[in-house]
């Protein structure tokens, strides 16, 4: 298993694009660790985690405990986006206390670390590539046309309308996170699986004792849904932005490291409350670019990316939060043309 921060080959960095990019951006000293910063968010989001608990186990046999799953909903995003930040070695240098830290929060919101860490290794390293990059493997979805002539099974039957199913899926995507999570400890290849299992194990522990313990049985399960239904979707609404839509790789189709990062992500327009909202992933193209980069520097970076993206000539895709869903959903549809048309012969 490798760090989660996917950093150019040598190769492609002597001399490149990319190279000249990275020397402005370090002569601008956005590399430099953001520690206050974190001290304050790592703060702010443990204390509303804690917060939200304590106010759970206060309103306690009321159906008032559903606004409680609903702001917890939105914590366990935060949380989630800490953990990415960590991973990236945004926040330490150090190896070891980044996964420690990430750890931690990975198993707050009942999600493999190890697993996660994989996976998004590998896509940052092939972002958008159809057969490399594991974000778009067709599991469920089909995300281009050549996915839904070879699909079968449940991506054949839900890929013809997939466009208009897409939200309403993503209530499942915090179940999704968990069960995924469980079936990779079976992986022999990744590390610390035992650590993991355990991590993960607790969490469901704690969690539904935590719900059964103080709601009755009718509206623990009605929390557990709405908490992790609101989980999924903001989690979805997170990601559905930054690639989706975008040109797509095949296996052959390589370019340099700069264009592969820049041409296959998007960005979203915002302000700070876009920031916070998005955990920093607004800034797509720049986090791809240089991933260990502290989150609040990302903004300062666009500046300069965009500007020497538009002296290469090299397009710069920056929309706002619902077109960038609108573009993410028109993609889809016509990922899924070719069922529609199978439909319409049959």
């Amino acid at each position: 298993m490798t760090s989660a921060t996917a950093h150019p080959p040598r190769s492609e960095t002597s001399g490149s694009d990319f190279a000249r990019l990275a020397r402005k951006i370090a002569d601008a000293g956005l590399l430099g660790r953001r520690p206050g910063y974190y001290a304050l968010r790592i703060t702010t989001v443990a204390g509303l985690y804690v917060g939200g608990w304590a106010a759970f186990a206060l309103v306690g046999d009321s159906w008032w405990t559903l606004a409680v799953a609903a702001f917890l909903a939105v914590v366990f995003g935060q949380v989630a986006l800490v953990a990415h930040d960590v991973a990236h070695r945004q926040v330490f240098r150090r190896r070891r206390i980044s996964e420690v830290f990430g750890r931690t929060a990975a198993a707050g919101v009942g999600m493999g670390y190890g697993w996660w860490q994989d996976k998004h290794t590998r896509h940052h390293a092939n972002p958008n590539n159809e057969e490399l990059d594991p974000d778009l493997d067709p599991d469920l979805l089909v995300w281009s046309q050549d996915q839904a002539r070879a699909a079968t099974g449940l991506p054949r039957l839900i890929g013809r309308w997939q466009a208009f199913l897409f939200f309403p899926l993503l209530t499942l995507e915090g179940f999704n996170l968990h069960v995924v999570s469980v079936k990779a400890l079976a992986n022999r290849s990744l590390k610390h699986r035992p650590l993991d299992g355990a991590l993960l194990f607790a969490h469901f522990a704690a969690y539904l004792t935590a719900l059964f313990w103080f709601l009755p049985p009718g509206m623990a399960v009605a929390f557990l849904a709405v908490h992790q239904c609101l989980f999924g979707v903001y989690l979805g609404s997170l990601f559905a932005p930054n690639h989706k839509g975008m040109p797509i790789l095949k296996g052959d189709d390589r370019p340099d490291f700069l264009r592969r990062q820049v041409l296959t992500s998007r960005n979203v327009k915002g302000g700070w409350f876009t920031d916070i909202a998005l955990g920093g992933l607004n800034h797509q193209i720049e986090h791809h670019l240089f991933p260990s980069m502290p989150s609040p520097n990302l903004r300062e970076a666009r500046i300069l990316v965009r500007r020497y993206c538009e002296e290469l000539g090299v397009d710069y895709l920056e929309t706002g939060l619902i077109a960038s869903y609108r573009q993410a959903l028109t993609s889809l549809h016509q990922a899924g043309a070719p069922l529609r048309r199978a439909r319409v012969h049959a």
